[in-house]
C-alpha cells in the first residue's frame, strides 16, 4: 500500500510540474502572439517535444534500472551467503541464468562445509559501458570494482574467521551483464577481470 501510494505521490506531482510548465509556455506564447489560435498552436508544439525527450530517454532509463538491480544483486548475495540454510534473501529476483546458478553452488559448497560469510560487500565505480535498450531482451554491461576486504568467510558454529590465501585479490574490476526479463532486470552473468581496482 505504501509503495503504490509513493508511486501516486510522485507521479500526481510529475502532473502538477507538467501542467504548470506547460501553463508557463502557453502563456509566453499568448504575449507574443497576436492571434488565439496562433497561440494554442505555438504552445503545443512547444510543450510537446522537449516534455517527451526529457522524460523518456530509453537508454537513461536502462541504465539507471541496470545499476539499481545490480545494488540490489550484492545485497541479496550476502544474506544468500551469511545463511547456512541458504534460504535467505531473494537472489532470483537480481539474478538469472549463470549468475544464479553459480552463487547458489558456490554458496551451497561453502554452506556444506560448514562456513558462511559475514560482513558486506562493497560496490563503487558502476558504470554502464554497452547498453541495448531496445533489442528483445534489452541489456547492459556493468562495470564496477568490487571490493569484498570486509565480506568474512567464518566458521558457521564458533564464527571465527576461516584462513584463506594471502595473496586472493579481494578490491577487483568485475564486468556483469544485466538483462531485462519481463519481471524486471536481471544479472546473468559475473566476470572478473583479475585486476585491481
Amino acid at each position: 500500500m505504501k509503495r503504490r501510494a509513493t508511486h501516486s505521490a510522485i507521479q500526481y506531482r510529475q502532473t502538477a510540474a507538467s501542467l504548470t510548465l506547460c501553463a508557463a509556455l502557453a502563456l509566453a506564447a499568448c504575449s507574443s502572439s497576436d492571434g488565439k489560435d496562433e497561440a494554442s498552436g505555438e504552445s503545443s508544439s512547444v510543450t510537446q517535444s522537449p516534455t517527451a525527450s526529457a522524460s523518456a530517454d530509453p537508454k537513461e532509463t536502462a541504465k539507471r534500472e541496470a545499476i539499481a538491480a545490480y545494488a540490489a544483486y550484492w545485497q541479496e548475495m550476502e544474506k544468500l551467503y551469511a545463511d547456512r540454510t541458504g534460504k535467505s534473501g531473494r537472489l532470483d529476483e537480481y539474478a538469472a541464468s549463470a549468475a544464479l546458478k553459480n552463487a547458489e553452488t558456490d554458496a551451497k559448497r561453502a554452506h556444506d562445509r560448514g562456513r558462511i560469510y559475514t560482513g558486506s560487500v562493497v560496490v563503487t565505480d558502476q558504470t554502464v559501458t554497452e547498453v541495448n535498450a531496445t533489442g528483445k531482451i534489452p541489456n547492459a554491461i556493468v562495470s564496477s570494482c568490487l571490493d569484498i576486504s570486509n565480506w568474512q568467510t567464518v566458521d558457521a558454529k564458533t564464527k571465527r574467521p576461516v584462513s584463506l590465501a594471502a595473496d586472493r585479490l579481494t578490491k577487483y574490476r568485475i564486468e556483469s551483464t544485466v538483462e531485462k526479463y519481463p519481471e524486471g532486470w536481471r544479472v546473468t552473468r559475473d566476470e572478473p577481470q583479475g585486476t585491481t581496482c
